[in-house]
């Protein structure tokens, strides 16, 4: 029996986040949840942005720290 995971954040969100690629490291600050993806493995998935980025990123919620 397949394990439904729940997503932590919603769409809209203000989340830190927390791990970087040294290939592109991530800019610092808050960023946007702008959209929950399907989960990889027992983690669920989000595509977030940064105001200081062009582009979009794809987070794992174990790399997500909600903003207070």
């Amino acid at each position: 029996m397949e394990r439904v995971l729940k997503h932590k954040f919603g769409v809209g969100d203000a989340v830190y986040f927390t791990a970087s690629n040294v290939a592109r490291p991530a800019a610092s600050g808050a960023y946007e949840v702008i959209r929950q993806l399907p989960t990889e493995g027992d983690d669920c998935q989000y595509r977030i942005k940064s105001s200081t980025e062009a582009f979009e990123r794809v987070a794992k919620e174990s790399q997500l720290v909600g903003v207070a």
